[in-house]
């Protein structure tokens, strides 16, 4: 695979950064009422589509010069009242560098408390995310995913 894995691990946390998680505006959609974002630099494209509110599920995707060569699914469910998008969205923005799929093992802002688990690399993985409210799980998501070759 073209770029060094550093490489494409900061392009993969730009990217993220720059889309859903940073607000970024959505791009024509793809099929019917489906929600895309997209981020390209230089040889580096990546794009979040996804379909539903709060129930949902989709795929982010990372092309290297017009090449698939990491992929990540994942599905979810708002489970409670009092859930925030800009709560989830914070969570995400802070993506670690050593494990760039979702958000970091924990965040919390006031009563709202992210978790994340993550078995596997950059390769292979799986985990889940939840929110909790004041204690509450209100929020779930199951992803998984990898490079593709």
């Amino acid at each position: 695979m073209s770029g060094d894995s550093k490489e494409i691990t900061d392009f993969l946390i730009k990217a993220k950064r720059a889309t859903y998680a940073g607000k970024g505006a959505e791009t024509v959609p793809t099929r019917p009422k489906s929600h895309d974002l997209v981020y390209r630099e230089g040889d580096f494209m990546y794009y979040d589509t996804y379909l539903g509110g709060s129930n949902f599920a989709g795929e982010e995707a990372l092309w290297i010069c017009g090449e698939p060569r990491w992929c990540m699914n994942y599905a979810g469910r708002v489970t409670g009242e009092n859930f925030s998008g800009d709560f989830l969205k914070a969570a995400l923005f802070n993506v670690p560098a050593e494990k760039p799929f979702r958000g970091p093992e924990e965040y919390s802002d006031g009563d709202y408390c992210y978790r994340c688990a993550v078995s596997g690399d950059f390769g292979w993985f799986c985990g889940s995310e939840t929110i909790c409210f004041k204690g509450q799980v209100i929020y779930e998501c199951s992803f998984h995913g990898g490079i593709i070759l």
